[in-house]
């Protein structure tokens, strides 16, 4: 049976109310992966939503996690759809920062907002209940459809690899839908092929058995100088990467690739209002900027803390420093590769006592490529939205693209129509539009259909 949009639109409007209580439901679980919360209820209650559409749900256990994957399959169409998606969440600090409870969804204005509204539980609601309509509204689905829903993304996917090797053999598939896609600063709709890869560490350092009093610093080494002078060896003030070797194995990319950035539109001014700032580094052009952005790995130092922070003054010599460092991958970087290269760095210039923790790590995957699920969501955009979507040949973040699409050979596409340029994910005050929601829902089921007869 062929997509009947008028009977698609007739039963998302009489249950408009219960599908937004549904998704608050999720968004009340508090499945904050980063800070060990118990994220397992989160992944119960989704087990219980599949097994209300009559799919077939396992949970994996991983290794040393409180985070199961969750598969669930249903349909029996020639062709079998993977859709990835994830149930964690990021910290909701700073909390006094948000202008409603970050774990209760509210509607506002036409927004939505709640941790997690729009990364990625909103999206995966869509989803599930898209299938919903699909079968009552239908009958039995066009196609296959496997779901790997985890729990660690928000830290890393730390075990996702492993898994995935060990069931490879189950999660064959023709296609892979991705978490992410929806509209850009000029209100296009955009989509992506990949993602960069990302290495995460702490690096640590200890002197002094306690604080000590600062008239000791002419004597005493100061951990906190000592991890800025390391860091500051690492990168200049051109904000290049200068570890030994790093470059190295930067790969470049093809004429073709570059000009296909380059084409993307960029309304560089719009962006930077939403950001809240006004010239990019070093005074770069917009166009260097953009092709900076998908094109540059990274190197970022997330937090930094040491000694007293507190108001007022305390005149110590800190006994520990330490900071996060998160780096974005491009080829040919692995996580395993970065570790190397700033250890021997480090060690090279006397920082042998810098501890480095690595806290996660995930492979770029960034070698685009036509496909028939690609074409879909292409197809599907402009059924649903009369427009032709941007496809970028990667997005500018990281996920676990590596394991579930080119290490098993499974085409994939990031596409949807929840995020916005002001979604502010990962910060307070998280938010979708409730047209997006819906509107998602129809492009969902746009793709259900034109893959599963492609």
């Amino acid at each position: 049976m062929s997509y009947d949009k008028a009977a698609f639109d007739a039963y998302i409007e009489a249950n408009r109310k219960r599908f937004l209580k549904e998704l608050g439901e999720l968004i009340a679980i508090e499945s904050v992966a980063a800070d060990k919360r118990d994220t397992r209820p989160a992944a119960q209650w989704l087990k219980g939503r599949f097994e209300k559409l009559g799919a077939i749900v396992t949970l994996y256990e991983l290794p040393d996690s409180e985070s199961p994957v969750v598969m669930a399959e249903i349909g029996d169409g020639d062709k079998t759809l993977m859709i990835y998606d994830h149930y964690d969440v990021q910290p909701e600090t700073p909390i006094e920062l948000w202008d409603t409870p970050p774990f209760e969804l509210v509607e506002r204005d036409g927004l939505l907002y709640g941790r997690g509204v729009v990364d990625n539980k909103g999206e995966l609601m869509v989803r599930i209940q898209t299938i919903e309509n699909w079968l009552v509204t239908h009958g039995e689905l066009p196609l296959k459809i496997r779901f790997v829903v985890e729990g660690e993304e928000e830290i890393g996917s730390l075990h996702l690899d492993h898994w995935a090797e060990e069931h490879r053999d189950i999660l064959k598939a023709d296609g892979c839908l991705w978490e992410g896609g929806g509209r850009d600063e000029n209100d296009r709709i955009s989509m992506a092929e990949g993602c960069k890869g990302i290495a995460y560490f702490e690096l640590h350092v200890e002197n002094a058995a306690y604080d000590l009093h600062s008239s000791l610093a002419p004597m005493v080494g100061n951990p906190a100088w000592r991890l800025v002078w390391a860091l500051a060896s690492m990168k200049d003030e051109q904000d290049n990467i200068i570890i030994d070797g790093y470059q190295d194995h930067v790969r470049g990319f093809s004429e073709s690739l570059m000009q296909r950035i380059d084409q993307l539109p960029f309304n560089a001014e719009r962006m930077k209002e939403n950001l809240g700032i006004t010239d990019w580094i070093n005074g770069m052009t917009n166009a260097q900027a953009h092709r900076r952005h998908f094109t540059e790995p990274t190197m970022t130092i997330s937090g930094f803390e040491s000694g007293y922070t507190g108001v007022g003054t305390k005149t110590i010599v800190p006994a520990k420093a330490w900071c996060k460092l998160d780096f974005r991958l491009v080829p040919d970087l692995t996580p395993d590769l970065v570790e190397e290269l700033v250890r021997n760095h480090l060690d090279k210039r006397g920082f042998t006592d810098i501890k480095i923790v690595r806290l996660a790590g995930e492979h770029p995957a960034m070698d685009p490529h036509d496909s028939d699920v690609k074409q879909a969501a292409i197809d599907a955009c402009k059924e649903t939205f009369g427009e032709e979507p941007l496809i970028s040949p990667w997005f500018t973040g990281s996920g676990p693209l590596y394991p579930l699409s080119v290490m098993l050979d499974i085409p994939v596409i990031s596409a949807g129509a929840t995020w916005h340029p002001k979604a502010r994910a990962h910060a307070p005050n998280e938010n979708i539009f409730v047209k997006d929601y819906f509107d998602s829902m129809r492009f969902t089921a746009a793709l259900f259909d034109i893959f599963g007869r492609s």
